[in-house]
This record gives C-alpha cells, sequence and structure tokens, in this order.
C-alpha cells in the first residue's frame, strides 16, 4: 500500500520542477526584455489564429505581456474569415485575386460593419482582460489611413479589385500620443480614400497596412501572424523553410510565390526598404507564437532583415550575434 507521505512529497517535488522550467524560460527571456525595451513593434494579426478562441486569447495575452515588458505594441488586423462569413450569410460572393479579395461598394460596406463592429471589438475586450490598455481603432477614424483606389496586375494584365485601396498617409501623430500614454492602438484595415466620397470606405490588405503603418512610425519591427510557419524556398517541400532572409533574395523570390504569400512578402519587403529593422512571418496557429518569437534564443517563422547576404534554411536561428535590434529611432531612406 502506497505511502501517503511519499506520494504527497513526489507530487511537490513535480511541481517544483515544473515551477523551475517555467523559471528558466523567464530567464532565457531577460536579455530580449532588456533588449526590447522601449521599441516599437507593429503586429499583423489575421488568418486562423483569429478563429480559434483559444488561440485568441493567446494572442491577446501576449500583446498584454508586451506592453508590461516596455515593449510599445501596435495591432493591425484584419478579418478575412468573419468577412467571408458574413459575406455568404448575405448571398455576397467572395472573390480573391492577385492574393487581393475583389471588393464591391456593397461588400466594402459588410467589411466595416465586420471590422469596425465585431473583430475589433473582440480584440479589444481580450487584451483588456489584462488592464485596460487596448482601444479599437478604424483607420477611418481622424484619417488615421488616407489610401487611394488601387488595383493588381497578373501577368501584364490590369485587374480591377473594387473598393481596395492602397496606404498613402498615416496619422502618426494620433498612433504616437496613444503608445506615448501607454495604450495599445489596436486598428481594422480599412481606410478613408483620398479625394474619394464620404463614408465610402476603401478595403485595405491587413498586411499592407500594418508594414505602412510600420514604416509610418519608423518600427523596429513588424510581426506577421499567418497560416503557414514562415516562408518556404520550395513549397510544399517542409525542409526548405527558411529562417532568414535579406531583401535583395526575397524580391528575387516573390514571383514563384504562391498568390497568398505574396502581399505578406511584399508588406515585410517594403518595410524593410523603408527602415524598419525587422520583418517576421510566423505562425499564428501556435500558442503564444509572438512570445516564442520576440523572447526566445532561437525565435520562430522566417526574418527578414537589410543585413541578411544568403538566406539562411530552418535550424540556424536568426537570433544570433548581430542580429539583435536596437531601440533607437530608425531613419526612413
Amino acid at each position: 500500500m502506497s505511502n501517503p507521505h511519499d506520494m504527497s512529497t513526489k507530487s511537490t517535488a513535480a511541481r517544483l520542477a515544473a515551477a523551475q522550467v517555467k523559471a528558466e524560460a523567464l530567464t532565457e527571456a531577460l536579455p530580449w526584455i532588456k533588449t526590447f525595451a522601449g521599441a516599437t513593434i507593429v503586429i499583423k494579426y489575421g488568418g486562423n489564429a483569429m478563429i480559434s478562441p483559444e488561440l485568441q486569447q493567446s494572442f491577446a495575452d501576449d500583446i498584454a505581456f508586451l506592453r508590461f515588458a516596455g515593449i510599445r505594441p501596435v495591432v493591425v488586423h484584419g478579418g478575412g474569415p468573419q468577412i467571408t462569413k458574413m459575406l455568404a450569410r448575405l448571398g455576397i460572393e467572395s472573390e480573391f485575386k492577385a492574393g487581393q479579395r475583389v471588393t464591391s461598394v456593397e461588400a466594402a460596406e459588410v467589411i466595416r460593419m465586420v471590422l469596425s463592429g465585431q473583430v475589433n471589438r473582440d480584440i479589444v475586450s481580450r487584451i483588456n482582460r489584462n488592464g485596460n490598455a487596448a482601444i479599437g481603432l478604424s483607420g477611418e477614424d481622424a484619417d488615421l489611413l488616407l489610401a487611394n483606389k488601387t488595383h493588381a496586375e497578373v501577368d501584364g494584365e490590369v485587374i480591377d479589385l473594387g473598393r481596395v485601396g492602397e496606404i498613402a498617409e498615416v496619422n502618426t501623430t494620433v498612433l504616437t500620443e496613444l503608445l506615448d500614454a501607454g495604450r495599445v492602438p489596436v486598428i481594422c484595415s480599412i481606410a478613408s480614400e483620398i479625394g474619394g466620397e464620404a463614408g465610402k470606405p476603401l478595403n485595405i490588405n491587413a498586411d499592407l497596412a500594418a508594414s505602412a503603418v510600420a514604416k509610418a512610425l519608423k518600427a523596429n519591427k513588424l510581426i506577421m501572424l499567418t497560416d503557414v510557419p514562415g516562408l518556404y524556398a520550395n513549397w510544399p517541400d517542409t525542409s526548405s523553410l527558411i529562417s532568414r532572409i535579406g531583401p535583395k533574395k526575397l524580391r528575387e523570390l516573390l514571383p514563384s510565390l504562391d498568390a497568398g504569400m505574396i502581399p505578406k512578402m511584399t508588406a515585410a519587403l517594403e518595410a524593410i526598404e523603408h527602415g524598419v529593422q525587422q520583418a517576421h512571418i510566423i505562425d499564428g496557429r501556435m500558442a503564444h507564437s509572438l512570445l516564442l518569437e520576440v523572447f526566445t534564443s532561437e525565435g520562430i517563422g522566417t526574418m527578414v532583415e537589410d543585413t541578411v547576404v544568403e538566406p539562411a534554411p530552418l535550424g540556424d536561428g536568426h537570433k544570433g550575434e548581430g542580429h539583435e535590434t536596437s531601440t533607437e529611432e530608425t531613419n526612413d531612406e
């Protein structure tokens, strides 16, 4: 017959061992907390990470952790799954070209309703379970995001995307004031059209919107959550995941990428070429993926950085010596 005292001792030892593992994780995070204290990090949130309630709260907790660690996070989000679901419910067909949603005037109104009225409020509410720091914003608020109508080009053919825009201006004054006050801006990716009719929004690809915000703020990092582990040199060969890559090699790869990855990698490329120090593509389906990228020595996903000459394969990591990010403001070239 088992001795209750022995069982209690073993249980205590197991709890202590688990606590020590947690303490070691915190110790590993310490140098990265020190490195990124005061840094501005723009995070694009979207994809399947927005569907699972567990992943939704995991993301919100990560954002709160970044703030308490002294980082200045800015969230830019889309809401593709929710938009598609609502459009289907209303009998409006979803069509994608060149990785972007073709948006009619009617669809643009639905997108505004879903992003501002549903998705944004939910994200803000979840972050604020850890303190009332998050504040929800639409790109239309205070002319936060101003855009021009744009089009796509596929194989030399110009494609009309409807009410789809490209960011031309970002009201950084609003964002800087919020960040300086310790708030977390949560921005949905719709914008006002420059010279357009008032109240008629433009739908903005959330990856490109996040890149525009990162460039305007001269952010230290742009992190984009996706539904894949990162960038692959030879998809679907899962062993070809690239840990880090420079802008020159990335630009060479762009034409060969899947249509859905093109806006993401274009966003990363534009951010790096306009002074953002690092851009990351990480798997948002992984719980606490943000913390794994920012506060662990290996990091996850794919990092785009100007100092990288040759692409590095999975296993090399991308936080080795010489790849730390300064929190000093960068110059927009």
